[in-house]
C-alpha cells in the first residue's frame, strides 16, 4: 500500500513536459549544465544531483546524475528522489505560509514581533538607551539583528532538555547584534521566530499549516516535514553520524532536528524536483497553478520585491535577490529581479520572473561527510541554463 502511494505521489500534479526547443532553449547549450554537474561529481564535491528547468508552467528539462547514496550502500540518483531542503524551507515553507497570513489581514509586515511573542525583546540602543522594536519585515529580510544561530550545547546547559518553547525563550531574550534594518545577517533564528508567530496566530504547527494550505492545495505528495518512514527509500541521505549511521528522513539542521523536532521555520522541509517545479510554476504565474491558488498576484509581487528602505540589503521577503548569499543566481539572469534561495545540504532554487524560468538544483553535498561544496556549481548551472535561452 505504501509503495503504491509513493508511486502515485511521484507523478502527482506534474508539470507538462515539453522539449527545450519548444520552450525557447537551445538543447545543445542546455547540455552544458550536464557537463558541469558531472564534473562536480567526478571531483567528489557531491555524490549526485537532480536538475529541473521550468519555463512558465512547463517542465523543460529534468535529469538525475550520479548517486543519491554512497554509504553504507551505493544507490543511483533518480529524478523522483526526495531531498532535505535545509534552508530552502525558509522560502518554500515558512515564507509561503506566512504571506498567506499577510494577505488574509491577520498580520502586518510592520507589526512588532512582541505583539505575537510574549517577552520578545527589541534592540536597546547603547547610546540613547531607547528600545527599538524588531518587526516582522526585519525578520523576513534578515535585518533584525538576531544572532545567526544558537549553540546547541549552551542551550542544553541552560534549559536542560530540548524543547521548542526553550528555543523560543532563548531567541526572545538573547543579545541583539545590531540595530534593526541597519545591516544584513542571515539568521535561522529569524525564521524560527516567524514559525512561532504563525503558530500563535493560527493555532497550528507550521508543518501542518503548510501541508494543508500550500502543498495539499497544489496536489503535492512528496513535500512535507518529518516524512513518514514509507518515504525513506526515496529520500537522499545526508551526513554520516558518529555511530556510523546516516541521517535519513530526519532534518540535518541541528536546531530544527534537536530542539524543534523537525517542525521548524529555518529547516525541516523535504521535497523533490517535480513538486518544487509546481511551486515555481505557481509563483511565476502570480500564485496559481492548474486552477489552484496559494497566493494572490500582488502578494507574490510584494514577496519577491525588496521592501522600500531595504535596498542596501538585497533581500526580499524570505527570498534573496542580490545579497552576499545570492551567488546561486549566476551572472546572466536579470540582476535585481531574479530571486532564489539555497540550503546547507546542497539544495537551491532560482527563479527569473522576467523570462519565467526556474532552475532547481538538488544535491546532498553533506553525504556522507560534510565536505562537499556547491557554491560555484550553483552559479555555473544557472549560467548554463540562462545561456541556453534563445527566445
Amino acid at each position: 500500500m505504501f509503495s503504491l502511494i509513493i508511486s502515485i505521489g511521484a507523478i502527482a500534479q506534474p508539470l507538462m513536459r515539453i522539449s527545450p526547443e519548444k520552450a525557447g532553449f537551445d538543447a545543445n547549450r542546455l547540455m552544458n549544465a550536464d557537463r558541469v554537474i558531472n564534473e562536480s561529481i567526478s571531483k567528489g564535491d557531491i555524490p549526485g544531483a537532480v536538475l529541473a528547468v521550468v519555463r512558465d508552467d512547463k517542465m523543460v528539462y529534468i535529469k538525475a546524475y550520479g548517486n543519491k547514496s554512497v554509504y553504507p550502500t551505493v544507490e543511483k540518483m533518480e529524478t523522483a528522489t526526495i531531498f532535505d531542503l535545509a534552508s530552502v524551507s525558509k522560502c518554500l515553507g515558512t515564507t509561503l505560509s506566512f504571506m498567506q497570513l499577510v494577505e488574509q489581514g491577520k498580520v502586518r509586515l510592520t507589526d512588532n514581533v512582541a505583539m505575537y511573542i510574549k517577552g520578545f525583546k527589541g534592540y536597546v540602543d547603547t547610546l540613547t538607551g531607547k528600545t527599538i522594536d524588531i518587526r516582522i519585515v526585519d525578520l523576513m529580510t534578515h535585518s533584525s539583528g538576531l544572532p545567526a544561530y544558537a549553540n546547541i550545547d549552551e542551550l542544553m546547559a541552560k534549559y536542560g532538555a530540548p524543547s521548542p518553547e526553550a528555543l523560543m525563550d532563548y531567541i526572545s531574550t538573547c543579545k541583539r547584534d545590531f540595530k534593526p534594518t541597519t545591516n544584513f545577517q542571515y539568521s535561522c533564528l529569524n525564521f524560527i521566530t516567524l514559525q512561532n508567530i504563525l503558530q500563535n496566530i493560527t493555532g497550528m504547527k507550521l508543518c501542518d499549516y503548510a501541508k494543508q494550505n500550500v502543498y495539499d492545495v497544489l496536489g503535492l505528495k512528496n513535500t512535507f516535514y518529518n516524512p513518514d518512514e514509507a518515504y525513506f527509500k526515496n529520500i537522499a541521505p545526508t551526513e554520516k553520524q558518529k555511530d556510523g549511521t546516516v541521517l535519513l528522513g530526519k532534518v540535518h539542521d541541528p536546531l530544527a532536528r534537536i530542539f524543534n523536532f523537525g517542525n521548524s521555520g529555518n529547516a525541516g522541509l523535504f521535497s523533490n524536483a517535480e513538486d518544487m517545479a509546481v511551486i515555481a510554476a505557481a509563483l511565476m504565474n502570480g500564485g496559481e497553478y492548474n486552477g489552484k491558488r496559494i497566493l494572490g498576484k500582488l502578494t507574490v509581487e510584494t514577496m519577491i520585491s525588496i521592501p522600500p528602505g531595504f535596498e542596501h540589503l538585497g533581500r526580499a521577503l524570505g527570498w534573496d535577490l542580490y545579497s552576499s548569499y545570492a551567488s546561486n543566481n549566476g551572472n546572466l539572469f536579470p540582476y535585481g529581479k531574479t530571486y532564489g534561495h539555497t540550503g546547507y545540504t546542497g539544495t537551491s532554487i532560482v527563479i527569473d520572473p522576467v523570462d519565467k524560468v526556474a532552475v532547481i538544483l538538488l544535491t546532498n553535498r553533506v553525504h556522507p561527510e560534510d565536505k562537499g561544496s556547491v557554491v560555484r556549481l550553483r552559479a555555473l548551472v544557472a549560467n548554463a541554463v540562462a545561456g541556453a535561452i534563445i527566445k
